[in-house]
């Protein structure tokens, strides 16, 4: 206000500050170009996945996967692909319970219809592709499926495990039997195995976190005294079942409503 006109201020970067400065905004180009070449890697990928297919359009993918061990704690999962990147925030885990356990091809029932009964009653959004990770079995199970949520229009793509399951001689399997191979490099090829593997990480994380909460609980549970209440408490107050295992009789018997008797029995159950 004083000068009476705009005043353009210079500040002159030098040293070592400036050579920061530089590499800093070097490293956002660098970063910048990755981004958009992963991009237009990925929109190739699902073109040509659309275009082996014959999809006219292939917006949304959504991949299942089982996990359990020996049956036990046994979870579905299911991740979405969609707008050239995974869509994580679509990303579901189902509870499977009243199954044989280890049937995984119940459980693949029961997952698709957990997932798919409220797209049918409440006109909800469906994939353009929906793969199943497994082989005839599988794909059967998820064809019948869908076909009694009337959702038999959904293309099902079943993905195999290969020779000793090595990542790359994986067959895909159609709806109706038809098995097909692709190259080892085919870009199509290449976001199948991304979208499956995503799954089976989403999963086997899923299990083995419903696993150790179930063991947890049914190692102090199984201990005459200890319901469900005191097993909680035993768990806040250690910090979780290791902690309660490492404690010894006297620091058991300072928790609420554990007994030095108690305290004792709880012991030598986990010793």
């Amino acid at each position: 206000e004083q000068a009476g006109k705009k005043i353009t201020l210079l500040h002159r970067v030098t040293g070592e500050r400036k050579v920061w400065i530089g590499m800093a905004q070097a490293n956002a180009r660098l970063s910048a170009a990755r981004r958009s070449a992963e991009r237009v890697n990925q929109s190739q990928r699902l073109a040509s996945l659309a275009n082996t297919l014959d999809l006219p359009a292939l917006k949304r993918i959504e991949c299942f996967d089982i996990s359990h061990t020996m049956g036990e704690a046994t979870i579905a999962s299911c991740v979405v692909y969609e707008g050239d990147d995974l869509k994580k925030s679509d990303y579901r885990r189902y509870n499977i319970t009243g199954i044989t356990p280890g049937d995984d091809y119940a459980a693949m029932r029961a997952a698709l219809t957990k997932r798919f009964h409220k797209s049918v009653e409440e006109n909800g959004v469906l994939p353009d592709l929906l793969l199943i990770d497994g082989g005839k079995g599988q794909i059967s199970s998820a064809v019948e499926a869908m076909a009694e949520l009337g959702l038999g229009e959904v293309l099902l793509l079943g993905v195999a495990k290969g020779e000793a399951r090595k990542p790359g001689l994986e067959t895909l399997i159609f709806a109706d039997g038809r098995e097909l191979k692709l190259a080892k490099d085919h870009p199509g090829f290449h976001l199948i195995q991304q979208v499956r593997d995503e799954a089976h990480r989403f999963a086997i994380t899923g299990h083995r976190a419903k696993r150790g909460k179930a063991r947890v609980q049914s190692t102090l549970e199984d201990i005459a005294g200890i319901g469900p209440k005191r097993r909680k408490q035993l768990l806040e107050h250690f910090g979780g079942l290791q902690g309660v295992r490492d404690a010894g009789v006297d620091a058991l018997a300072t928790v609420n409503g554990i007994s030095r008797e108690l305290a004792q029995t709880i012991y030598n159950a986990l010793h």
